[in-house]
């Protein structure tokens, strides 16, 4: 079962409110126009936060039946994080290890949706090239990158890494919080999307 607690999206800031409502304008403005959602999630590594974004986000537009393509890279190739796939794996996803390679590459099932992870750049081959929102979610890549080629827009969501806790007794905790908070921020979006519409 996803999510062994129930979100609150009450505990959302109106601070953090105020940073989604790009992001529900972008989806909003896409569907009444009846255009393709293609998103990007971009972090540095494309190894925690992205990749945790690209899921939930796709979870959620699952949920309340909005088509979207979810995509996730960086700005450097390292790996999908082991702790990433845990804490996806205690949220109740199914995922598969597809190979044995220092950047595996893992099949989550999502829905009706089977979403590959592996570390990736943005521009990699697998992710669309243009009309495309960028999501930023660290600080790092927004100041680093500051320019995407192809993205019609780009939206700074950063989340604070839970990196910091590796090889801690915090670490599957931080992994669970970052996780979670994420989720609840895609609900959300995707909930106020669906308000909007309907």
């Amino acid at each position: 079962m996803l999510l062994n607690t129930q979100l609150r999206m009450n505990t959302i800031s109106q601070q953090r409110k105020e940073v989604l409502l790009p992001f529900v304008n972008y989806i909003v403005d896409k569907l009444q126009s009846n255009q393709l959602i293609n998103l990007i999630f971009i972090c540095t590594h494309n190894s925690r936060r992205s990749q945790l974004a690209q899921v939930w986000a796709m979870h959620y537009a699952e949920q309340y039946n909005i088509s979207i393509n979810s995509f996730s890279g960086g700005t450097e190739v390292t790996a999908c994080n082991e702790r990433t796939i845990a804490s996806l794996k205690r949220s109740g996803f199914d995922i598969n290890q597809k190979d044995e390679s220092t950047n595996p590459n893992y099949e989550v099932t999502v829905g009706s949706k089977n979403l590959g992870l592996f570390s990736k750049l943005y521009d990699d081959t697998s992710n669309p090239t243009k009309d495309f929102a960028a999501i930023m979610t660290c600080s790092h890549a927004e100041q680093n990158c500051p320019f995407i080629p192809g993205a019609s827009k780009r939206i700074s969501i950063p989340y604070d890494d839970p990196k910091g806790f590796d090889d801690t007794d915090l670490e599957a905790a931080k992994y669970d919080e970052r996780s979670q908070q994420i989720a609840q921020e895609m609900e959300f979006v995707f909930s106020t999307v669906n308000e909007i519409i309907k």
